[in-house]
């Protein structure tokens, strides 16, 4: 026991460590944080993700619950009004070519049935909102980009989620449900975010009483597992219902300019402290440390030939992405951005959620799909970080310039933004001629 509490302690110290690193190297503090997992995990099997049974799942929910929430925060509504389409376009694209590839590959490499190939593809369509978020936010990128990279993942999860059940649904009843499945993902996405941000207003409301009481910091979120919780129970989406939770309380100050809310003096929100704000971004890092340190630890690699599909399905995956980042982003979207976009493809808790559903149910080739799944999540996660390393320090970044080369460079940008600042300036008046009496 004391060995496991002192590698606790010394995980923290290098998760600092790692962050530090990574401000002066450009390589990914999650890099190494999945590389420590690995190395205790699969490679000397020290400890696997079974010791941790029901609690290892829980872990991982309750990191992206706070890392969706944190995230919601600092997302205002004038970025998402420019950004939140595109965020959205970004997923749709990205799962409509994913499911065409790598239903494709799967039915030639193994053989699969179009059914099967099609719940693979919707599994691995989803891009994880626990890997990116983390990572971007290190990153010297618009804040619009940012906050459609955090749409794009959380909506992704939505997306993949009501279409595997679908499909699942599909195989059991031999039938194709459009209706059904469009119902679905749009009540989910919609009723998931009127629930976040109706909980938000109301908990904004009782912050002033809260406060009052002992050790009260954990209570909001407290409230944000319940209301992820009670969105889940309902049907609905428990990320989108965190975000939008985040979002509304980062920008509760907007009721008061509201006039319908004159009506109503009872109802008084406040924002969260400087130390509240503080703690949750202590929370994250937290977290985020040993999420990816679980996530390193729980990959289940046994034959080689499935791990050499992975790592070619994940080659697939980020070479179509380049189009889908094309076709779904404007030109005016740096090419930095760009880049960027086209490399956060990274897999990670909806997909090991969603292929362990699909194990239960038992379907041919399930065994294969879990095998796959797991080390594409793997390979995934480290191509990305790879790569944002490799963006910033050589020619990588060459490579990917190519395919976007009619999107504004990052000077550009600052001279269009000078130049729209200038147009906006006020003309000054001369004064008038003095009068020699």
């Amino acid at each position: 026991m004391h060995i496991a509490i002192f590698s606790v302690g010394i995980l923290i110290f290098l998760a600092h460590f790692f962050t530090k690193f990574f401000e002066k190297t450009r390589i990914p503090d999650v890099l190494m944080l999945v590389v420590i997992g690995l190395i205790i995990g699969p490679g000397l099997q020290l400890v696997s993700s079974k010791s941790f049974g029901q609690v290892g799942h829980i872990f991982s929910v309750i990191a992206l619950i706070i890392i969706l929430f944190e995230s919601g925060l600092g997302l205002t509504f004038s970025n998402l009004k420019k950004s939140a389409f595109r965020g959205m376009k970004l997923a749709t694209v990205n799962f409509a070519a994913t499911l065409i590839v790598i239903t494709s590959l799967s039915m030639w490499v193994y053989n699969m049935r179009l059914i099967e190939g099609l719940i693979l593809s919707s599994i691995l369509a989803a891009t994880s909102a626990a890997v990116v978020i983390p990572m971007i936010d290190k990153l010297k990128l618009a804040q619009g980009t940012k906050t459609a990279l955090i749409i794009e993942s959380t909506f992704s999860d939505v997306l993949c989620i009501v279409m595997t059940l679908g499909f699942m649904q599909m195989l059991k009843y031999n039938e194709m449900r459009i209706t059904m499945m469009i119902g679905g993902l749009i009540s989910s996405f919609l009723l998931a975010a009127l629930i976040g941000a109706t909980a938000a207003i109301f908990w904004s409301n009782l912050l002033s009483k809260v406060r009052r009481l002992d050790n009260n910091i954990f209570l909001t979120p407290a409230f944000v597992f319940v209301i992820y919780s009670l969105s889940e129970m309902l049907g609905y989406s428990g990320p989108i219902s965190a975000l939008a939770f985040g979002i509304m309380l980062g920008n509760i100050e907007i009721l008061h300019q509201i006039p319908f809310f004159d009506n109503f003096p009872v109802l008084k929100p406040i924002q969260l402290s400087y130390i509240e704000k503080s703690f949750f971004g202590e929370a994250v890092f937290l977290l985020k440390t040993f999420f990816f340190v679980y996530i390193g630890l729980s990959i289940q690699m046994t034959h080689f030939s499935v791990v050499l599909a992975g790592f070619i399905f994940s080659v697939v995956l980020y070479f179509i992405r380049v189009p889908v980042v094309k076709l779904a982003t404007e030109r005016m979207v740096t090419q930095f951005d760009s880049i960027i976009s086209s490399i956060m493809v990274p897999k990670g808790l909806v997909s090991a959620v969603l292929v362990a559903v699909v194990v239960q149910t038992k379907i041919n080739n399930a065994a294969i799909m879990e095998e796959l799944t797991y080390s594409i999540i793997l390979f995934t996660i480290v191509f990305t970080t790879i790569l944002v390393f490799t963006i910033e320090k050589t020619k990588v970044k060459d490579f990917y310039a190519s395919f976007f080369q009619n999107h504004v460079l990052e000077e550009q940008e600052e001279e269009l933004k000078e130049n729209a600042a200038n147009t906006l300036k006020p003309e000054k008046t001369p004064p008038p001629p003095t009068q020699i009496i």
